[in-house]
């Protein structure tokens, strides 16, 4: 019987896809760079993943990897690449003002509430991950929020999670669920934590890598039946 889940937020129980894309174009409005293709977004993104992969890889900072992703996306496209830093702190705005949640991911955390301890683990900057909690309305449904902004270390450092266990308390390590989207992140995490791990993959996609998951779902809703 688990007794505590840690929710990855974005792309787990928010659609980050969607937050990014507006959040992005609402920056290139701001700044007058045009047109932000769709093309463009796909070019970011990529960009974007591998500077997180290589912050989770203790490559690079946070704060250098949030302006240097502005930074090569806009030099991409031969596009001034000194209103980056200005360009990220609108950003992280933006990225709080855009809620769409996945399917059954409110209505899960709402049917669990009560019944085991919830907590928001994210790497997301503390700007964003505060719009976002009080937009959607997770602030009042999750009993504690760990931003490692905040905690001062990174998922899927194993100290991340132990900063967690210092201010909830001991659990049993089979007592404890961490479900998110990032096998480096937070299946990761889990493993470093000696936790269980649930991958939410909704699109299918396949796991080539060496992490196993506890349990993968599709779908937010199977986390109930996970837990009963």
């Amino acid at each position: 019987m688990f007794k505590v889940i840690l929710w990855d937020v974005d792309a787990t129980l928010l659609n980050f896809e969607k937050a990014e894309e507006a959040g992005i174009r609402g920056c290139f409005e701001k700044y007058n760079l045009g047109e932000c293709t769709d093309e463009m977004l796909e070019n970011y993104k990529v960009i974007n993943r591998g500077y997180w992969q290589a912050m989770e890889r203790g490559e690079i900072e946070k704060p250098v990897l949030l302006v240097k992703r502005f930074e090569d996306f806009l030099n991409a496209y031969g596009l001034d690449s000194s209103v980056a830093a200005g360009m990220n702190s609108l950003y992280q705005i933006l990225l709080g003002e855009t809620v769409v949640f996945y399917e059954n991911a409110l209505e899960t955390v709402q049917a669990l509430k009560g019944k085991v301890l919830q907590c928001a683990v994210t790497n997301g900057t503390k700007v964003a991950q505060d719009g976002k909690l009080r937009n959607s309305g997770l602030d009042k449904e999750f009993d504690r929020v760990f931003i490692s902004e905040v905690v001062g270390v990174e998922k899927p450092n194993k100290g991340f999670f132990d900063a967690v266990f210092a201010e909830i308390g001991e659990y049993a390590k089979d007592e404890v669920l961490i479900v998110g989207d990032s096998l480096t992140s937070d299946i990761q995490g889990g493993v470093n934590a000696g936790i269980k791990t649930c991958w939410f993959n909704p699109k299918g996609v396949v796991n080539t890598s060496a992490l196993k998951p506890d349990y993968e779902i599709r779908d937010i809703g199977e986390v109930l039946e996970i837990v009963k």
